[in-house]
């Protein structure tokens, strides 16, 4: 469940420095969240005691997502043990993993009639496994649920975690995603507690343990990387065989957090958009809205449709996912 009032959600951020946030460019405004099937969508996640990355991380896309019934479910709890300058979710010391957690998210799916499910957590590097048997225990659920329900997990690095890609990959989620987050050089400032490195190999271990599990990863825009590194970024995940990359604005949730260095254009992500497409990759999302759960179920059914198309020696349809134009926003 979301944060009490009575807990300071980012502790480490206390004592920072207040960063202006930014009026919004038109393209990256959307109508807030309201409405009665978004309201039924909440009330069931507060009835299972489950938790949504679409609360816990501010996401802008919320308002659509939940009116749609969708929501990306995120588990291990809502406390983070790490303290990265993007992120909105709280960070501190865990609680207890409540056993049944699989069994609420299965139930969850099967109550919202999901065909796609995308299921992330926070980090636990105080778990001996980092969490890797709670998501394949939840993937496991879903199964027995909603059989026919195709699975997405967007997982944490599980550093120094020996065995837990093993662990998941063994349960055989149908889509295994993990952001790089950003370009390796603003590592140190952004996400201090990770490695850049450390996740290439992730994805790449993904890919050599199941080639038949698709392969993902996202990174935000607009804290300061040059072009230049994005597509290096881009070389680095084709080299790991990822399939899909999404590229999307970066949006700082409190004075608090790491500033927006500039809003990028919407022609901007066109041409990122562009870019990749060149370098290989089955399936690009690339816009100013762009999150890695947002239209995940869509996407899922049209990179199927681009490895088919591949593996039969077709060419590829048009995969780009251009995402909510401002015109489109403000229809919401």
């Amino acid at each position: 469940m979301p944060m009490t009032a009575d807990k300071i959600r980012h502790p480490e951020k206390q004592n920072r420095p207040d960063n202006p946030i930014q009026r919004k460019p038109e393209w990256l405004r959307v109508k807030a969240p309201a409405g009665g099937v978004f309201n039924e969508t909440r009330n069931l996640m507060r009835g299972l005691k489950l938790n949504t990355v679409c609360e816990e991380a501010a996401c802008p896309n919320i308002g659509e997502c939940w009116k749609q019934r969708h929501a990306t479910f995120m588990i291990l709890g809502a406390v983070c043990t790490r303290a990265c300058a993007f992120c909105n979710v709280a960070t501190g010391r865990p609680d207890l993993l409540d056993p049944h957690e699989p069994d609420n998210v299965a139930e969850a799916v099967a109550r919202l009639k999901l065909q796609h499910v995308v299921v992330t957590s926070v980090d636990r590097d105080d778990l001996p496994d980092g969490g890797a048997e709670h998501f394949a225990r939840t993937i496991r659920a879903i199964r027995r649920e909603a059989p026919e329900a195709t699975i997405e997990v967007l997982t944490p690095d599980f550093m120094k975690k020996q065995g837990a890609i093993e662990t998941v990959v063994e349960a055989r989620p149908d889509v295994f995603n993990h952001n790089l987050e950003t370009v390796p050089r603003l590592y140190p400032g952004i996400r201090p507690g990770a490695r850049y490195f450390t996740s290439l190999s992730l994805l790449a271990r993904v890919r050599e343990l199941d080639p038949s599990i698709f392969t993902k990863s996202g990174i935000m825009v607009g804290l300061g990387e040059t072009k230049e590194e994005v597509g290096q970024v881009m070389d680095d995940l084709r080299a790991a065989d990822v399939d899909f990359i999404t590229i999307g604005q970066y949006l700082a949730p409190t004075p608090k957090h790491a500033p927006v260095d500039r809003f990028v254009t919407p022609d901007e992500f066109a041409s990122y958009a562009t870019l990749a497409r060149g370098k290989g990759f089955l399936m690009v999302s690339s816009s100013p809205l762009t999150r890695s759960s947002h239209h995940a179920g869509d996407d899922f059914v049209k990179l199927r449709a681009a490895r088919e198309a591949k593996l039969a020696g077709r060419p590829l349809p048009s995969q780009t996912v251009p995402g909510a134009t401002a015109a489109e926003a403000a229809a919401e």
